[in-house]
């Protein structure tokens, strides 16, 4: 049965993410920082079959409908963000404006990030690509693509002589 499958192209990244998930704790500490850790981070991703279609939820708490896209090329479905950080008030984006600053204050501890990320998904052969909806509710976006008609199991009537 063919089914969605997450795109992972070999990056340094990654294969520095693989050794320290498998490895990172027979040597005590992580090999990457807590921030390089949250900085690489991809949304998590959920993807289940059903009878006429594929649905595919990722989680992306803080992030905004209107600066997420999503294109399909061919059998790949990308889904990509572009978020701007939020700067502290020692940032240089506010400093001329020193009401914006004693409103903002100045980060102590700073573990949630935004940032940008591109994740991309193979779709099987018997997926439709002109057949995607996307719906994003509480954080969630979740995209239903559906399956090639031809490809959908159907009863075939037996008729008796």
């Amino acid at each position: 049965m063919k089914t969605l499958a997450m795109y992972r192209p070999s990056t340094i990244q990654n294969a520095l993410n693989d050794f320290d998930f498998y490895f990172g704790s027979i040597f005590g500490d992580s090999i990457l920082s807590p921030p390089a850790k949250v900085s690489s981070h991809l949304p998590s991703v959920d993807i289940r079959e059903t009878e006429k279609s594929y649905v595919l939820d990722m989680e992306l708490p803080g992030y905004d409908a209107k600066n997420i896209d999503i294109h399909i090329d061919g059998a790949s479905l990308s889904v990509a963000s572009k978020q701007e950080e939020i700067r502290d008030a020692s940032d240089n984006g506010s400093a001329g404006n020193k009401d914006s600053a004693e409103n903002q204050g100045t980060w102590i501890l700073k573990e949630r990030r935004i940032n940008s990320f591109t994740r991309s998904f193979k779709l099987p052969e018997n997926a439709n690509p002109e057949e995607v909806t996307a719906e994003f509710n509480n954080g969630i976006l979740t995209m239903e693509i559906k399956k090639r008609a031809e490809a959908l199991k159907r009863a075939i009537q037996i008729s008796a002589k």
